[in-house]
């Protein structure tokens, strides 16, 4: 059975390029617009992985990641941050809330699979 991934950005274009790439490597992909919509999500499926956007309306990926580590399911799922920002601060605050990793954007399809495949072992 192959893994499911569930990717959290507002930006529709990225959802697609992530969920393209993944699905060429076998991965199933789940999509969510925003924290809100991932948590919502989640409630209801388990996933292997969660790669979310840092900046996003409604909920960020700071403060999904802190509520999806509150939650006994996601406690211990890999959750990497997939975002713009590369300053070292944004990186801690993203370790802090329970981040396993950082892609910054933009990214190479080769580099994600690299990352994705590290965290799933």
């Amino acid at each position: 059975m192959s893994k499911i991934i569930m990717t959290v950005d507002d930006s529709a274009s990225i959802r697609q390029m992530v969920g393209f790439t993944l699905r060429q490597a076998g991965y199933e992909v789940m999509e969510a617009i925003d924290g809100k919509d991932a948590l919502n999500k989640l409630n209801e499926t388990s996933v292997n992985m969660v790669l979310t956007d840092l900046n996003m309306p409604n909920m960020d990926g700071i403060e999904l990641i802190r509520s999806l580590r509150a939650l006994p399911s996601c406690k211990f799922i890999p959750i990497v941050l997939l975002t713009t920002e590369s300053q070292s601060e944004k990186k801690q605050e993203g370790k802090a809330a329970g981040a396993t990793g950082w892609i910054v954007k933009p990214f190479k399809p080769d580099q994600l699979l690299a990352v994705v495949k590290k965290v799933l072992g």
